[in-house]
């Protein structure tokens, strides 16, 4: 026998070892869809359960801190404003806000929220200085009421945007009943500055 043929000692073992077969989970096209689907579940399941977890407190604040801001804006434009139409959308919203502001409060405090005591960040985000700087810009070049019209249609569309996720979000029905007037009140006043902006741009 040559010597030379003779199977090694690793040749040996190697052909006596046990072969391991490769297991592939995604041979099967039905596996893999279950697989899928079982993970795309775990993860809606997971969302869910964190978006539930998440405080609408902060949400509740903003809205708050807008409509504060909004009532600074129109306290501010009042002496300003020239166009008697507007005058009088101004005069409505003011009232509006007044009674708004006065209405949310006792909902708030429920939530634990001191509408006197909102959060600093949030009372920045939401202030008003950008808007009336705007303003005082439009009044050096002669523009102001069709400005004020545009930057308030703007302002009152994102609180009636802000409301309207609250009130998806919410499970408190005094808040949504409160909120579905609000939007229903507030809607066609928007609806007055942005016709206004338009017809006179």
């Amino acid at each position: 026998m040559n010597p030379n043929n003779q199977p090694t000692s690793m040749d040996y073992l190697n052909q006596i070892a046990p072969q391991s077969t490769k297991i592939n989970l995604f041979a099967n096209k039905k596996m893999a869809i279950a697989i899928i689907l079982a993970a795309i579940t775990v993860l809606v399941f997971i969302f869910i359960i964190v978006s539930s977890l998440i405080p609408k407190t902060n949400l509740n604040q903003q809205l708050a801190a807008k409509l504060l801001a909004t009532q600074e804006i129109i306290d501010d434009v009042a002496p300003k404003v020239k166009t008697s139409q507007l005058r009088t959308y101004n005069g409505n919203l003011k009232i509006y806000l007044t009674n708004t502001i006065r209405d949310i409060e006792p909902l708030l405090a429920k939530e634990k929220i001191n509408i006197k005591k909102l959060s600093p960040k949030i009372l920045e985000a939401e202030s008003s200085k950008n808007i009336l700087a705007n303003l005082e810009i439009a009044r050096l070049n002669a523009v102001y009421d069709r400005t004020y019209a545009r930057e308030m249609a703007y302002q009152l569309d994102t609180i009636v945007s802000l409301m309207n996720k609250i009130n998806r979000s919410t499970s408190n029905s005094s808040f949504k009943i409160f909120l579905e007037d609000a939007i229903n009140n507030l809607t066609p006043t928007q609806k007055q500055f942005a016709d206004f902006n338009a017809a006179n741009s």
